[in-house]
């Protein structure tokens, strides 16, 4: 009797375990500032489709670019790139509308300020009241590298330094500083892993969804370029293309393009998202996270890494590679990485797919350039509003295929212009991955929302609805009023 009473309890453990795993994550909502005036959903996917690149020379009010430029790559303390991909409103903060003191604001990292606003605008896109969510378990996971804010604080006279500094640039406080504005009683975890950072954020927002840790979660990253630092720095070591675009896959490939932004999604079990009457926007089927280990240098690509990654997640996703058909690339645009990625994406789906069905690969770097921090959201979003659309947009940037890509031998396809996602009798599945250049890696496995899941309740359709509630949302009565004139 004990003994088989034993073989049932472990019975019943695989099998919850083997729930956890493959139980979907829900996208219930959206938020983002990208480059191009890209400050929401919406008009991220008109400059997805329209093809459009949002890259420019460096604003005057983070530096003077011509004091800092100089073509030559070999001298000291200058940057030979004068472009950069950037999102405006750098200095502009309602801190009364997030309860923060104006003189605390000084010294808050505009990272912290533009998470503050978009985590907000994801929970509006969400159809959540932020007030609803006060003691709850929701957690927040945030990819944040960038300390460019404290550097320039830290340089001032020390007379200057205030009671804040610490927790208004702190990478801790960028996401406890959420939390405690919303009230959330779930994990809050800042990472930084490099350009992997928001991706490896989504992936441990999904296990603590998983684990039961919190009910909802807010998962993604964020970076601002306000100092020349790390532009002269990444010039120094050779990262950086000379003309600020990020040319993926093709034989100009010369490095990347530093960029800004912030995105934001709101997650949930899809079960709860389903019972709760969510809109649901896509589904994380899968997520998985390594490391390079040894190799030939700390910064270099790992091919074998890479494709064990990618195994992982369609493992973890029950997904088989037949059914992806397309690949948002970490793709930064260097002569090393791309033939190393698409080598490891060969290795992986090559049986799968064919010349006459190949999987689709394109990279979002090539619209607003390399988001370091927030790239992985970035491309995140945009996988999900592809979905939406049922349409690739295309890949920019793509003139001659670098020779160093065994393109006959791989069964890859890259999209110059846009390409109606088309499918056969089955779901549409993507793949994305992030590679930070410590050496962690991240893919995520997404999957279209379904067309139509029943409640006890309600039917709750993810497609376009014939009528919409329009609604207007401020935090007092005077700013509604002001809002309501504006129609």
């Amino acid at each position: 009797m004990a003994s088989e009473k034993i073989a049932n309890l472990e019975k019943e453990l695989e099998g919850f375990k083997s729930k956890n795993q493959f139980e979907s994550i829900a996208i219930i909502g959206m938020g983002c500032r990208f480059p191009g005036g890209a400050d929401n959903p919406e008009s991220f996917w008109t400059l997805l489709s329209q093809g459009i690149d949002a890259i420019s020379e460096i604003p005057s009010e983070r530096w003077n670019i011509e004091k800092y430029y100089d073509p030559n790559p070999e001298t000291p303390g200058k940057m030979y790139t004068r472009y950069g991909g950037f999102v405006g409103q750098l200095q502009e903060f309602d801190s009364h509308f997030f309860n923060i003191a104006p003189i605390e604001a000084i010294s808050l990292d505009p990272q912290q300020r533009l998470l503050l606003e978009v985590s907000w605008e994801a929970l509006e896109h969400a159809a959540i009241a932020a007030q609803q969510l006060a003691k709850t378990e929701a957690g927040v996971f945030m990819g944040i590298c960038s300390n460019d804010y404290s550097q320039r604080l830290t340089s001032r006279d020390l007379t200057e330094i205030d009671a804040y500094l610490a927790t208004g640039n702190a990478h801790s406080t960028a996401t406890g500083r959420l939390s405690y504005f919303l009230g959330l009683t779930g994990p809050s975890i800042a990472v930084d892993t490099a350009c992997s950072s928001s991706l490896v954020s989504l992936h441990l927002a999904c296990a603590s969804l998983r684990n039961r840790e919190c009910n909802l979660a807010l998962a993604g990253g964020v970076n601002r370029i306000i100092s020349p630092e790390y532009t002269i720095n990444f010039s120094r070591a050779r990262m950086l293309s000379a003309d600020g675009r990020c040319k993926t896959f093709d034989a100009g490939a010369d490095g990347f393009v530093r960029s800004e932004g912030c995105g934001v999604v709101v997650l949930k079990r899809f079960s709860d998202a389903v019972a709760d009457g969510d809109k649901i926007l896509a589904v994380i089927r899968g997520t998985a996270i390594n490391q390079d280990g040894h190799t030939s240098g700390l910064t270099v690509p790992n091919g074998p890494a890479q494709e064990s990654v990618i195994r992982q997640a369609l493992t973890n996703s029950g997904v088989k590679p037949e059914q992806v058909s397309y690949i948002e690339a970490h793709g930064t645009g260097t002569s090393l990485g791309d033939p190393i990625e698409v080598t490891a994406l060969g290795n992986v789906f090559g049986e799968s797919h064919s010349s006459q069905h190949p999987m689709i690969i394109g990279s979002v770097k090539t619209n607003i350039g390399h988001l370091e921090a927030a790239a992985g959201i970035a491309g995140l979003i945009k996988v999900v509003l592809q979905l939406q659309h049922q349409q690739i947009a295309p890949h920019l940037h793509f003139d001659q295929p670098n020779p160093y890509i065994n393109w006959e031998q791989l069964p890859v396809l890259v999209p110059t212009h846009g390409t109606p996602w088309q499918i056969e009798d089955k779901p549409r599945l993507a793949g994305l991955s992030s590679f930070g250049f410590s050496g962690t890696n991240a893919h995520v496995i997404l999957e279209e929302a379904p067309s139509s899941v029943h409640t006890e309740h309600l039917s709750v359709t993810s497609g376009e609805r014939p009528v919409h509630l329009f609604t207007l949302s401020t935090k007092d009565d005077l700013a509604l009023w002001e809002l309501v004139q504006k129609y």
